[in-house]
């Protein structure tokens, strides 16, 4: 089985609401993810994937929307998400916690279906710090 793995980077910032922790309020993470997919090597390019391909892949589904965004659940009051918005530009909204696991989920959910067909998710690594992280895999 070959895997190919890219890494990425991106700074985002976030808020756990009625999270019983620090995590309630408005931080910030240096984030480093590596995606990892695995499939049928390709006899014409002798590639599973292109690393370029993965890589725009991700950055147009996850890092671009998500890169110096503030991100929180669409359950927050209304109000606060209109008067952020009037004085910031990158509010994105999730339906659920904006966790770094169930961000993981969501990920996994986005990109799956863009891969080619030859192709499959493997898993999607996560960290919050150097010393933190989640990881989604296929099961």
């Amino acid at each position: 089985m070959i895997l190919l793995t890219k890494h990425f980077d991106f700074e985002m910032a976030h808020a756990l609401m009625g999270y019983p922790g620090k995590c309630r309020n408005i931080h910030g993470h240096s984030y480093k993810m590596e995606v990892t997919v695995t499939g049928e090597m390709q006899p014409d390019t002798g590639m599973v994937m292109d690393f370029k391909a993965l890589k725009d892949l991700v950055n147009e589904t996850i890092v671009n929307r998500l890169d110096h965004a503030l991100v929180l659940s669409d359950q927050v009051d209304p109000t606060l998400i209109e008067t952020l918005r009037a004085h910031y530009d990158k509010i994105v909204l999730f339906p659920f916690q904006p966790s770094t696991e169930n961000m993981l989920a969501h990920f996994a959910t986005l990109l799956r279906p863009q891969l080619p067909s030859n192709v499959r998710l493997y898993s999607i690594r996560l960290h919050e710090t150097d010393t933190s992280f989640a990881e989604w895999r296929e099961e």
